[in-house]
C-alpha cells in the first residue's frame, strides 16, 4: 500500500542522504515560512488563531512565533500554521497546488522543540513532510479544488503527521498508522471564496494540529487504515472523486525531490494570479520603454489570459465589478489586484491593507480588466501569463511571461528569499541572526534559537 511505501521511505531518511540542493531548498522554505509568520505577527494578522492556541495552553513544550511563553506542541503547531499562512505569502508547489511549508514547518518546529531534536533531525523531518505534501497533491492536480476543497488542508494533516512522527521516533509501522489516522482530519472548504471570510488562514493551523495529534496517537498505539490513499473510501475517492495511480506518489522517492521545486511567492496573494500580475508588470515596462505614458487614467482596457482552472478561484462572481469585501477577498480578486499593480507599480503586503482595498479609483480600473480563459497543458499555478493594455489613443502594449516569478521556471535565489524575509521582519540584528541560524540549522544542537530570535524580532516591533 502507498501509505506504507511512503512511511518506509521516510523512516529510513537521514540528513546525510539529502542532496545539497534539497537541503538548501528546505532551509530557504523554512526561512520564508518563518518570515511570513513573523510578518503576520508584526501586522497583527492571524490573531484569533493565536488567541485560541494560547487558550489551549497545556505543558510548556513549544512556542508560537513571536511569543516568549511556551504552550503545548499541538497548540503551537496550530498557531504557527495560521501565522505562516495569514498573509497568503507562503510557498506553493505548482503541480500539487498546495502550500507545503505552512503545514509541515509548524509541526516540525513544535515537535522538535518538544523532544529536543537536533537541527539535522528537524531538517530531515521537514524534507520528508514537504515531499509527502507535494506528492500527495500532485497525484490529483486540481482534483480537490474541483470538489470545493483546499488541497493544502487535504494533504496537510498527512504531511504533518509524517514529519512529527519522525521526530517522535516512529518506525515505518507507526508512521503508516499516523498517515491513516491523519487522513480522517483532511478537509478545508473553499466556500470562503464566495463570502470574503478568511477561514482559509485556519486550514494550515488545523493541518499542523491534526498532524501532531495523529503522530502522537499512532505512537500511543492507535491504528490507521493502510489503504487510506488508494482505498475505495480513501482520500482520493472520497475527496477528489477519482482514482489515482499510486505509483505516481512514490515514483523516484529519494532520487527526484519535489521539495526542491516548490515556488516562493513574490506577491502576498493567491498564486493563481501571479503570472497575470507579472504579465501586466511586463506590459507596463514595455509601455515606459516605448515612451507611452502608462498612467491609469489613460487606460481603456486590460486583457489578461487566465488558466481555466484558475477562473473560479481568482475570477469568481463579483471580481472586477465590486470592491473587495475584505482584505482576504482582495487577495483572491485578480482584476482588483491587477488594477492595484497599475496604480501602485507594485503589489506588496500593504496593497491589501484595509485603507488600500477601499480605494475607489482602483475599483474603477478593476472594472476595465477583461479575463480571457486560455487552456494550458501545465498546472494552473505554473501557467504562462499574457496581458494586453490598451490606452485612450488606441496604443496597445503586450506583456508575456513563460511562468510567474518564484516558481521552478523562474526561481528565487537565496539572496532574493533573504531579502523577502527582511521585508517581512523589518531587518536589523535579530533578523540577520535568524537568517544565519536557519542557514546553519543542519549543524545546530536544537531549533530553540529560531523561536527565541522570532520572539526578539516581534518584541522589537
Amino acid at each position: 500500500m502507498t501509505a506504507r511505501r511512503l512511511a518506509s521511505w521516510a523512516a529510513g531518511l537521514s540528513v546525510d542522504a539529502l542532496p545539497e540542493n534539497t537541503r538548501r531548498a528546505a532551509l530557504r522554505h523554512l526561512l520564508d515560512g518563518l518570515g511570513n509568520g513573523i510578518g503576520a505577527r508584526r501586522r497583527d494578522q492571524g490573531g484569533p488563531g493565536l488567541t485560541v492556541a494560547r487558550g489551549l495552553g497545556g505543558p510548556a513544550q513549544a512556542h508560537p512565533l513571536g511569543d516568549s511563553e511556551a504552550i503545548s506542541a499541538p497548540a503551537a503547531a496550530f498557531a504557527n500554521g495560521v501565522l505562516m499562512h495569514a498573509l497568503d505569502f507562503d510557498d506553493t508547489h505548482a503541480g500539487a497546488l498546495v502550500h507545503p511549508t505552512t503545514v509541515v514547518a509548524p509541526a516540525v518546529l513544535a515537535v522538535a522543540e518538544e523532544v529536543g531534536a537536533t537541527g539535522a533531525q528537524a531538517v530531515t523531518a521537514l524534507v520528508a513532510g514537504l515531499e509527502v505534501a507535494c506528492r500527495l497533491g500532485a497525484a490529483a492536480p486540481h482534483g480537490f479544488h474541483a470538489r470545493g476543497l483546499h488541497a493544502t488542508a487535504v494533504v496537510g494533516p498527512l504531511a504533518g503527521a509524517v514529519a512529527a512522527g519522525l521526530l517522535y521516533g516512529a518506525d515505518a509501522d507507526v508512521l503508516t498508522d499516523a498517515i491513516g489516522i491523519a487522513a480522517s482530519s483532511s478537509g478545508g472548504l473553499l466556500e470562503f471564496l464566495d463570502t470574503g471570510a478568511n477561514t482559509k488562514t485556519l486550514h494550515p493551523g488545523n493541518a499542523g494540529f491534526s498532524g501532531v495529534l495523529a503522530a502522537r496517537l499512532a505512537v500511543a498505539g492507535a491504528s490507521g487504515p493502510e489503504s487510506v490513499l488508494e482505498g475505495r473510501r480513501g482520500l482520493y475517492r472520497a475527496l477528489a472523486d477519482r482514482d489515482i495511480d499510486p505509483d505516481t506518489i512514490v515514483a523516484h522517492l529519494g532520487t527526484r525531490w519535489e521539495s526542491a521545486t516548490i515556488g516562493i511567492k513574490p506577491y502576498p496573494s493567491c498564486q493563481l494570479m501571479h503570472a497575470s500580475l507579472d504579465a501586466v508588470a511586463a506590459a507596463l515596462a514595455t509601455a515606459r520603454e516605448d515612451g507611452v505614458d502608462p498612467a491609469p487614467q489613460r487606460i481603456t482596457s486590460i486583457s489578461v489570459d487566465v488558466h481555466p482552472d484558475s477562473l473560479d478561484i481568482v475570477c469568481g462572481p463579483g471580481t472586477g465589478t465590486r470592491a473587495p469585501r475584505s482584505v482576504y477577498d482582495a487577495k483572491f480578486d485578480l482584476p482588483w489586484s491587477v488594477a492595484a499593480l497599475v496604480h501602485d507599480g507594485a503589489v506588496t503586503v500593504d496593497t491589501y491593507a484595509e485603507h488600500s482595498i477601499a480605494r475607489s479609483e482602483v475599483a474603477t480600473t478593476a472594472g476595465l480588466v477583461e479575463v480571457v480563459s486560455v487552456p494550458d497543458d501545465r498546472p494552473a499555478a505554473d501557467a504562462a501569463g499574457r496581458a494586453v493594455i490598451t490606452f485612450e489613443d488606441s496604443t496597445r502594449v503586450v506583456g508575456e511571461v513563460p511562468c510567474s516569478r518564484g516558481t521552478s521556471g523562474q526561481p528565487m535565489d537565496d539572496d532574493a528569499v533573504a531579502e523577502k524575509f527582511r521585508g517581512n521582519t523589518g531587518g536589523g540584528d535579530h533578523t540577520e541572526a535568524l537568517v544565519d541560524a536557519v542557514s546553519n540549522l543542519c549543524d545546530a544542537p536544537s531549533v530553540a534559537p529560531l523561536t527565541e530570535l522570532a520572539a526578539a524580532i516581534v518584541s522589537a516591533g
